[in-house]
């Protein structure tokens, strides 16, 4: 695997070997051991999580608050999405700015979303399925969200707004400069 470190600190694309013949492929998706040497600090995954969505459907930004803060690791495996995310660390010097990664099943990319980051993707394929896994539990307490069209993050979404599709959660979420409870 190759570990390639973006341009806000602590995210990183990870970009897996592929064996390919005649019959297809084999690739390892996730090593432990890989991780444990690039990282100085262990990442200890506890749970996978899958979603399938159709064209359009956007899901973010979201994060959760300490103790159940995540950090997570994305992988498409059918599909094509466009893969946002948004530092919210105030101590950060990239605070407020994001990175967008388009991540799909073709170029078999996936992405290391350190905790203290928000988080969303839309999908611009037909369909996609995500599959993402997470160091901590879920935990509807401290859940949180950002509004998606935030006009200070500018973030192009490369689909019209009208042509979006998002939960009803999504829609309500503030903006960024109205959220007291971000990382430190």
């Amino acid at each position: 695997m190759q570990f390639t470190p973006q341009s806000i600190k602590d995210v990183i694309l990870i970009e897996p070997k592929i064996h390919g013949d005649s019959r297809g492929y084999f690739s390892e998706t996730f090593r432990q051991d890989l991780f444990d040497s690039f990282f100085a600090n262990k990442i200890n995954f506890v749970q996978d999580n899958e979603s399938q969505s159709s064209k359009g459907v956007l899901r973010g930004l979201h994060y959760q608050v300490p103790p159940f803060d995540q950090s997570k690791l994305i992988k498409v495996s059918q599909g094509r999405i466009l893969d946002v995310v948004l530092d919210i660390r105030k101590c950060s010097s990239t605070f407020g700015e994001h990175l967008s990664i388009e991540l799909s099943d073709e170029n078999m990319r996936q992405l290391f979303i350190p905790s203290g980051f928000a988080h969303g993707f839309v999908v611009l394929s037909e369909t996609a399925k995500i599959n993402y896994k997470v160091d901590n539990y879920y935990s509807l307490e401290c859940d949180r969200g950002i509004a998606f069209n935030d006009p200070d993050l500018k973030i192009n979404w490369l689909l019209k707004e009208h042509d979006l599709k998002l939960s009803n959660k999504d829609i309500m979420y503030p903006n960024l400069k109205d959220i007291p409870d971000l990382f430190d």
